[in-house]
């Protein structure tokens, strides 16, 4: 058997690894990309029509 010291993975200790120079590069990247492809996403999404959403008739002013 063998006894597992290491601390508790915790959110803080993933953000120092994360911050560590190999690996930053990749983090950077990955979340460049996933912005983009949010993004992106969002783009091509199309809005819903709804009949109430339609914008008023135009009329002469009065005067």
């Amino acid at each position: 058997m063998s006894d597992d010291n290491s601390p508790p993975r915790t959110f803080k200790g993933f953000l120092r690894w994360a911050t560590t120079p190999p690996q930053a590069w990749g983090v950077y990247l990955l979340a460049i990309l996933l912005v983009w492809l949010v993004s992106f996403y969002a783009g091509t999404l199309k809005p819903k029509k709804t009949p109430d959403a339609s914008p008023p008739t135009a009329t002469a002013p009065k005067g």
